[in-house]
């Protein structure tokens, strides 16, 4: 039965892969930012009418839940994101984005038409179902506090909550027809650091009469080194970056007032995330401090670790070898970038998984968040059949 069901899956994934393209492309070329998917919302909703697939929307803004009925008792939950990031595309396509300095750049394109896709496969197959699924389209990954976040506040598995939840993400360092996975931590959690720092300006020549407020961001920026260098654990990953830096005021001759920075502060692990804020603020303003200026600290918590539950990933991994063959499926190492999947994985078990999206031989090597992303689109016959495979196989 399961072999039936798997090679019903493979040619229904072929015979729709054209629908996929034009899917995909519709959605790249009309991309919407966080929290601002309005006709990205309403394009996925025509699609899920004409197939006749139920559906609520309006969560968190612009969300969609549908539901693929199989008469089960049990559920489990399939996610793609829909927005997209403030880039200017510079890759030449015909399907280039036509919304000025806006862009799918990380593939949420590509993770709504998979999802799409499995949606139309699993609605023709859902008499065989093993149990009912919900399908999220989910708004605002990219920016805080996180669609998936607000979705969870709003009570969306408080009325049936699936066993679990499975969602995919583009991966262009691996070849189309591959998939990655790893069990356990996977990604760190991430907040944002914005600083203020304040002292006396005015002219440059004149140091003695003015409190250096570009010396003292300068300072408190290599001090702040010493949280992750003389504080962390080694065996903890743990990333301090500092992104942006911009005087308020200033010139060549002229020391401003006010220094403002943004930094990222990312990790796995609870405990020391929360003494690493306690030692960003402390360190900041005692360095401000020592050098006569001031620090303004605001540490917003952001997305937290991913963790892939592990029986859930051992089955999950079990059927990509099953669906793609042992050597199209491998294992991944952790990573600093964060998602706010992770949400959803601290409420029911989840895994998140790569797809590969690139092809060497035909250039498509760029990475996500480039101006230049592009996939090889035969991962989206990949990406749909395996997410509709990996839904209607049971999981133990």
């Amino acid at each position: 039965m399961s072999h039936q069901v798997k090679q019903q899956i493979k040619q229904c994934a072929s015979e729709i892969w054209p629908m996929l393209v034009e899917t995909r492309r519709h959605l790249h070329m009309h991309p919407e930012l966080s929290f601002e998917e309005v006709n990205t919302s309403i394009y996925i909703r025509s699609l899920l009418d004409k197939w006749e697939i139920p559906y609520t929307h309006g969560w968190s803004g612009h969300g969609i839940v549908a539901t693929i009925d199989a008469g089960q008792k049990s559920s489990i939950a399939l996610r793609a994101d829909m927005d997209a990031l403030p880039i200017q595309e510079h890759a030449g396509h015909d399907y280039a984005s036509t919304v000025e300095g806006c862009m799918h750049a990380c593939g949420h394109d590509v993770h709504m038409t998979c999802l799409l896709g499995a949606a139309y496969i699993l609605n023709k197959l859902k008499g065989d179902l093993p149990h009912n699924i919900s399908l999220i389209f989910q708004p605002g990954e990219e920016k805080l506090p996180g669609g998936a976040n607000m979705m969870i506040k709003e009570g969306l598995f408080k009325r049936n909550k699936p066993a679990h939840i499975i969602g995919q993400h583009v991966f262009p360092s691996l070849e189309a027809g591959k998939v990655g996975v790893r069990s356990g931590l996977y990604m760190a959690s991430a907040d944002e650091i914005y600083m203020t720092i304040r002292g006396k300006g005015g002219h440059a020549a004149m140091p003695h009469d003015i409190v250096d407020t570009i010396l003292i961001s300068s300072a408190v920026i290599v001090a702040l080194q010493s949280v992750v260098s003389r504080n962390a654990d080694p065996a903890i990953p743990s990333v301090l970056s500092f992104g942006k830096i911009n005087s308020v005021g200033g010139a060549t001759n002229v020391v401003p007032d006010e220094v403002k920075m943004e930094g990222t502060f990312r990790t796995m692990d609870e405990p020391w995330r929360a003494q690493a804020h306690t030692l960003i603020k402390r360190i900041a303003n005692e360095t401000a401090q020592a050098y006569g200026g001031s620090a303004e600290v605001d540490i917003q918590k952001g997305y937290p670790c991913l963790i892939n539950d592990s029986a859930l990933t051992q089955g999950v991994r079990g059927k990509m070898v099953d669906y793609l063959g042992v050597d199209n499926v491998v294992d991944l190492p952790i990573r600093m970038t964060s998602e706010d999947f992770a949400f959803y994985t601290q409420v029911i078990p989840g895994c998140f998984y790569r797809l590969g999206t690139g092809n060497v031989s035909k250039g498509i090597t760029s990475p996500v968040h480039t101006s230049t992303f592009d996939i090889d689109e035969k991962a989206l016959e990949v990406g749909a059949g395996l997410l509709a495979w990996l839904a209607f196989k049971p999981t133990t």
